[in-house]
């Protein structure tokens, strides 16, 4: 009976794959389990059921370290992601069987275009999404304080990009002052979106003490710009009551993180300076409010003087009108004071002679000289006979002289 070795068999398929494929193809499928080893990549691409994402092929790859240290900053800088699992790939591959280990792809080329793609599309699809909740511009609707002071910065304590920052603002040419706090966090890697929103979650804490939320990262590679174009993160950054500006250090393309942003700048520098620039706007308009305040006083106080200066020459006369005319209301008073006591003096005149009359009339020098008398008893004048006795004194008072006589008869 005739029979083979498994790597006479293995032999025996591999040459009939090579025969059946001698050409490289372009391949598209999706990165799974990458992986590197000894400057290796080794990795898996899968094909998923568009609707269920139910796997439906699998097939192994590697790429040899001479190709893969050229492919992968090619494609990293070119897309602006990491070559990690889960990207859609467009790549060339030949096809290859070895004795041991089987079925391979073996990539030669990279075509990052296709990704670049694929990203922007699911960049696409989470800014649509904001957009439907009705969160996408919301943090862009806030109104950024005229002095930006008091700013919490979201940032890696060791980056070099945050030492730029904190040392523009502090040598800023202007001379102001601004009022830092670090709220530390991971701005590369798997972690950066959950380290991040923490961060956030600390500032939100404490939101009354900050103008602004500033989010910043060094340079470094494009690859890590993945964790910026992050759903959860965007949608806490959307809805943050605070104003938040970023830079994290990509000149090239806008991430998720940047749209959903009050304010994007291009490196942690370009923030300091837009904060800078923010104070300095406010300053110039102080300094025009100022030139303008001054200058109406100064035009007031120029009319208030000419006024013055008017009324200091009509003075003289306003003067002596108002002295005029005071000097006549006083002569008029007076003549009428004068001729309200002269008709005073002369209405006491005549009630003066009509007492004089009345008591002259009332007196008993008149009365006697009438042909009357008085009869006194011991000084009191007599008003009745039955004050009178028999022998009494009395004295009988005329006009001219008295008589003295004594009561004789019974009375």
């Amino acid at each position: 009976m005739d029979f083979l070795s498994l790597s006479q068999l293995n032999d025996l398929i591999g040459k009939e794959i090579k025969t059946a494929f001698p050409n490289t193809y372009w391949l598209m499928a999706e990165t799974s389990d990458v992986r590197v080893n000894n400057r290796h990549c080794y990795l898996e691409f899968v094909e998923k059921n568009p609707q269920n994402h139910a796997l439906v092929a699998r097939a192994r790859g590697y790429i040899w370290a001479n190709t893969f240290e050229m492919l992968k900053p090619y494609f990293e800088r070119t897309t602006g992601r990491k070559f990690d699992s889960g990207l859609k790939v467009l790549v060339k591959v030949s096809v290859e069987f070895h004795p041991v280990y089987g079925y391979g792809l073996n990539v030669c080329d990279i075509d990052p275009s296709y990704t670049l793609g694929d990203l922007q599309i699911r960049r696409q699809a989470i800014l649509r999404q904001l957009e439907e909740e009705g969160i996408l511009s919301l943090n862009k609707e806030l109104e950024m304080p005229l002095l930006p002071q008091r700013i919490a910065v979201i940032s890696s304590s060791t980056a070099a990009g945050y030492e730029d920052f904190f040392e523009h603002l502090a040598n800023n040419r202007s001379g102001f002052v601004f009022y830092t706090k670090l709220f530390p966090a991971l701005m590369q890697g798997d972690q950066t979106e959950s380290s991040i929103i923490a961060a956030l979650d600390k500032v939100f804490s404490q939101k009354d003490l900050f103008d602004i939320v500033v989010i910043i990262r060094g340079g470094g590679a494009t690859a890590d710009l993945a964790s910026f174009d992050s759903y959860n993160l965007a949608a806490n950054c959307a809805q943050f009551p605070l104003p938040i500006v970023t830079g994290i250090g990509h000149e090239r393309d806008d991430t998720v993180l940047d749209f959903v942003s009050f304010f994007r700048a291009k490196t942690p520098t370009a923030v300091a300076d837009f904060l800078i620039s923010r104070m300095e706007e406010t300053g110039a308009a102080l300094l025009e409010c100022q030139t303008k305040i001054t200058g109406g006083a100064q035009a007031v106080l120029k009319n208030v003087s000419g006024n013055l200066q008017s009324l200091i020459s009509l003075l003289p006369l306003l003067s002596n009108n108002l002295i005029e005319g005071k000097n006549a209301a006083i002569k008029i008073a007076h003549l009428k004071i004068k001729n309200a006591v002269q008709q005073s003096i002369a209405l006491r005149g005549l009630q003066l002679k009509e007492k004089e009359a009345f008591f002259k009339l009332s007196s008993p020098v008149y009365i006697l000289a009438k042909g009357y008398s008085i009869t006194l008893k011991n000084g009191k004048a007599v008003k009745s006979s039955e004050e009178l006795q028999k022998g009494d004194v009395i004295e009988t008072v005329l006009a001219e002289g008295k008589v003295v006589s004594t009561v004789g008869l019974e009375i």
